[in-house]
C-alpha cells in the first residue's frame, strides 16, 4: 500500500490537470465575472453615495435660497426633481409661502409633491388640509383626511368638520384624537378647548398614560 500511494497521488494529479485543461477557461471566466460583479457593485454603491451627497448639497442650497427670499427658492426646489430631498425642500418652500400669506402658492407647492414615504405623505396632507381650511375649502380638506388616524390628523379633520358646521362629527374627531394622545402632549390642551367648543367634555375622554 505504501508503494501504491505515490502512484495514486500521481494519477490524481494527472486527473486534476486534465480537468483544468478541459474546464480551466470556464473556471477562470467565472472568477473574472465574479470579480467584475463585485467591482461593479462597489462602483454602483460609490455612484449612489456621490449622487446622494450631490442631492444633499442641492437641498441645502434650496433651503438657503428659501430662507433668504432671493426669489430662487422655487427654481432650486424644482431642480431637485423627485425623492426625499425634493419633498423636504418643497415642504420648506410651502411653509415659507404660507408664512408670507401666499396660501394659493403654498397649496400648489404641496399638491406638486409626490412623496414615496408614508410619513412625508401624512405631513403633506395635514399641511395642505390646514391651508384648504384657511382658504374656505374645508370640504377638500376633509376629503384628504378621510382616513385620519393620528392625533394631529384627527384634530385637523375635526377643524374641517367644524368649519363645515358639522359639530357632532367634529366632536367625535376631537374625542378620537384625545384618546390617542399622550397625557403630557402639548397638543392636548388645545384639543380639550376645541372639544369643549363643540359641546364635548374632556373629562370623559381617557388618554393614554
Amino acid at each position: 500500500m505504501a508503494i501504491d500511494d505515490p502512484l495514486d497521488e500521481h494519477e490524481q494529479s494527472e486527473r486534476v490537470l486534465e480537468w483544468l485543461r478541459a474546464n480551466g477557461a470556464g473556471l477562470i471566466g467565472g472568477i473574472v465575472l465574479g470579480l467584475a460583479a463585485i467591482g461593479g457593485w462597489k462602483w454602483w454603491q460609490a455612484q449612489q453615495q456621490q449622487q446622494q451627497l450631490a442631492k444633499a448639497d442641492q437641498y441645502q442650497a434650496a433651503v438657503e435660497a428659501i430662507e433668504t427670499g432671493n426669489g430662487e427658492g422655487a427654481a432650486k426646489v424644482q431642480a431637485l426633481g423627485e425623492g426625499v430631498f425634493a419633498n423636504l425642500a418643497a415642504l420648506e418652500l410651502a411653509a415659507s409661502q404660507a408664512e408670507a400669506n401666499q396660501n394659493t402658492a403654498a397649496i400648489e407647492t404641496l399638491r406638486g409633491i409626490t412623496p414615496g414615504n408614508p410619513a412625508i405623505a401624512d405631513i403633506v396632507n395635514q399641511r395642505l388640509a390646514r391651508l384648504l381650511i384657511d382658504t374656505d375649502q374645508a370640504d377638500a380638506a376633509l376629503a384628504l383626511l378621510d382616513n385620519a388616524s393620528t392625533p394631529a390628523a384627527l384634530q385637523i379633520r375635526g377643524d374641517a368638520q367644524y368649519a363645515l358646521g358639522q359639530a357632532d362629527a367634529a366632536r367625535e374627531s376631537y374625542q378620537q384624537a384625545l384618546t390617542r394622545l399622550d397625557v403630557a402632549s402639548p397638543l392636548r390642551r388645545m384639543l380639550e378647548l376645541k372639544l369643549t367648543e363643540v359641546g364635548g367634555s374632556a373629562d370623559r375622554t381617557e388618554a393614554k398614560s
